[in-house]
């Protein structure tokens, strides 16, 4: 499972070959600002980075820093999250910017140990951050680096996360992580997809629409979109299930509900 040097070596040249030659143009590729490469990092979170472009340079137009993006309300934030779905991850990344204003003195942190104590921010992207704006010398793998390793190197399917991530730090050229990631991406993306090698990603999304997630997504969007709706309102638009979706949002804090006068019932809203 360990590679040897030789085998580091040739997988190291084949991958940044292909990258010198098919790499990809993208705004966050342009900057070493944590605070932009965070906002990138979390849109990137399962979503295609051609469908980002847009939406991140929206996003930095209209909050420029953490500071400006803390300020914001909720409703503000989730408007300007608008099609990238998940609107947990725009709430998340809200959350992150409070409390990096309060307890890191609106610095967005350096080291994974920190980042990861950030909402959100999970094993890949409390690496990929310093990665892709400071150069750190360490390697993180998503899905997609995953895929590469197990096809180049030989590595079983079954092989564990921290296995594997092991792996990648012996592999890592020191010196060029933010490169060496770049590259892997970009292989994977254009070169090794999951449809040609076979391997399937550890989670898999289900169908989209009619899903838990739709009504969340649909829901959502409906309330950013108006200062209150009824529950009779969004019940007659998406059926009885939305009751319960409203629960699970309103628990994780992305709605909040109004008690109404008696004869109109319960009405929601984004929180302020």
């Amino acid at each position: 499972m360990d590679p040897d040097q030789q085998k580091i070596q040739r997988f190291q040249e084949k991958v940044f070959s292909f990258y010198h030659e098919n790499k990809r143009q993208f705004p966050w590729r342009e900057t070493t600002d944590r605070y932009a490469v965070m906002v990138s990092e979390v849109m990137l979170q399962q979503t295609q980075a051609e469908r980002v472009v847009s939406k991140y340079l929206v996003w930095l137009d209209r909050f420029p820093d953490i500071r400006s993006l803390a300020g914001a309300s909720l409703k503000e934030v989730l408007s300007c999250w608008s099609g990238l779905g998940y609107n947990a991850r725009g709430q998340r990344l809200h959350r992150c910017a409070k409390i990096i204003v309060d307890d890191y003195a609106a610095e967005v942190p350096f080291a994974p140990e920190e980042l990861i104590r950030l909402p959100g921010i999970g094993v890949y992207t409390s690496r990929s951050i310093p990665i892709f704006a400071d150069n750190l010398d360490i390697a993180t793998v998503d899905t997609n680096i995953r895929r590469i390793y197990i096809h180049e190197l030989g590595l079983p399917e079954t092989i564990r996360p921290g296995e594997l991530l092991a792996v990648a730090e012996k592999i890592l050229p020191h010196g060029k992580s933010r490169d060496w990631h770049n590259a892997l991406m970009d292989y994977g993306a254009l070169c090794l997809t999951g449809r040609k090698t076979g391997i399937r990603p550890l989670t898999r999304q289900s169908n989209f629409k009619g899903s838990r997630r739709w009504y969340r997504g649909r829901i959502v969007k409906e309330l950013v979109g108006a200062d209150v709706m009824f529950l009779e309102e969004l019940t007659v638009r998406y059926g009885e299930q939305v009751v319960a979706v409203l629960a699970e949002l309103e628990e994780e804090g992305l709605v909040e509900r109004l008690p109404g006068k008696e004869e109109s019932g319960l009405c929601f809203r984004i929180p302020e």
